[in-house]
């Protein structure tokens, strides 16, 4: 019986978390959409949603042209 994908939402889980364990440290470019979705066996449609509730959530941000990136912390936080 073939494995069920992974949702958007449990990739960006995934992550996060891994973000949390330092995998992808800040500042840090995370893989592009294609990489993501080859990644987690999923479509790129997927990967890019997945990025996308991140960067919602404040996780990561987008720099045009260059990729997503792992937000640095904000000063006076932590």
């Amino acid at each position: 019986m073939p494995s069920i994908p992974l949702s958007y939402a449990d990739i960006a889980a995934d992550i996060a978390a891994r973000i949390a364990a330092g995998e992808y440290e800040p500042g840090s470019k995370l893989p592009s959409y294609s990489e993501l979705a080859d990644l987690y066996s999923v479509s790129v449609s997927t990967a890019a949603r997945s990025v996308a509730l991140l960067r919602d959530r404040g996780v990561v941000v987008g720099a045009p042209g260059r990729g997503v990136f792992v937000k640095e912390p904000d000063p006076g936080r932590g």
